[in-house]
């Protein structure tokens, strides 16, 4: 048992109440656990540690590193508790949350000296949604003969908008033998995973309603597959003449600051489109803002909140809804996905 001042250990026999002492070698502890004698055992109930505040995607330098990566973070975490760490299933980034900017950057940094793992960081990207503001019809025709058998695939469908937050509903209407029983799944799961990758901009789509109500088969080069093409290719069709928007995320955020900093804090989130709902005083002199704020505008907030406040700024934020994005805005994303798609062709 020893003290640490600097670099220098100090041998101790006892440690006193309120200080800080260090014990080497300890395989099976971790973070929050009591040590106590056999004869007195006590457990203090854990700290509760206050939830990450900023977040950033972050990847290795070295192309196949990611498992590097996550063993060691996980390491990591074990001795630091105010970390978070994950992989987005939707974007497929690795996100690591922690208390500020400094915080990420001195884990990123201890990554590379004690598992010899370098990373990049950079601001997450915004899972954003595609949906329609009014209905329409289309058909899907998927005709392919190449010697032999053929492909023949057939359907007419319509879609419309749902309200936010209802989802998906898909609604088979068709009257006798237009398209048989066996293929009108096929048509449903085109439809489903061109949602699942989006139209406009790469997004899966949401709240919509799809109905099958026509089509036609063949009765030797019909098949699942030709179906499925042509479900796909009806919905791309009548999603794109049902006027398709952006949906962005919008967050629920409570700051408290000081008192003296409540105009520049509330003009600061009018500047990211937020939308304030309320202000209550609390003791000691401050604040509490309730706004709604696109998650967009709050990627790096921990930072700019710290400069207006100087420090003394606390904030927090959960995911509220999904709301449309400007059209301007969303034109800008549409271009940028349009752009990266074809530099990887």
């Amino acid at each position: 048992m020893f003290y640490l001042l600097g670099k220098k250990q100090v041998s101790a026999q006892s440690v006193g109440a309120g200080e800080i002492g260090v014990v080497a070698k300890l395989k099976d502890t971790n973070t929050g656990d009591t040590l106590s004698d056999d004869s007195h055992p006590i457990v203090f109930e854990k700290v509760k540690f206050t939830e990450p505040i900023i977040s950033y995607a972050i990847a290795p330098k070295s192309k196949g590193d990611e498992d590097k990566v996550s063993t060691a973070l996980h390491r990591i975490l074990e001795e630091d508790p105010t970390l978070r760490f994950h992989r987005d299933e939707e974007t497929k980034e690795m996100l690591l949350s922690g208390m500020g900017q400094v915080h990420l950057e001195i884990t990123l940094e201890r990554l590379k000296r004690k598992f010899g793992v370098e990373v990049m960081m950079k601001t997450p990207k915004i899972p954003y949604r595609e949906t329609i503001k009014t209905s329409a019809k289309a058909q899907g025709r998927y005709k392919k003969q190449s010697g032999g058998r053929g492909q023949y695939g057939d359907c007419w469908i319509e879609v419309e908008p749902l309200p936010r937050g209802a989802g998906y509903e898909f609604v088979d209407k068709i009257v006798g033998g237009v398209i048989p029983q066996q293929y009108r799944p096929a048509v449903e799961k085109g439809i489903v995973d061109t949602m699942k990758e989006g139209i406009i901009a790469g997004y899966p789509v949401i709240d919509m309603k799809v109905t099958l109500y026509d089509g036609s088969y063949h009765s030797v080069d019909s098949s699942e597959m030709a179906f499925k093409i042509a479900g796909s290719m009806a919905l791309k069709k009548a999603f794109s003449e049902a006027k398709p928007v952006l949906l962005e995320p919008i967050m629920k955020v409570e700051v408290t600051i000081p008192d003296e900093s409540l105009g520049a804090i509330i003009g600061d989130l009018n500047s990211k489109r937020g939308k304030v709902q309320g202000v209550e005083p609390q003791a000691g002199g401050n604040q509490k803002i309730a706004a709604l704020v696109p998650m967009a505008e709050m990627l790096t907030y921990a930072n700019q909140l710290q400069s207006i406040t100087s420090g003394r700024g606390l904030y927090s934020m959960e995911f509220s809804h999904y709301e449309e994005l400007p059209g301007h805005l969303a034109q800008k994303i549409i271009a940028e996905k349009e752009a990266a798609k074809a530099d990887k062709s």
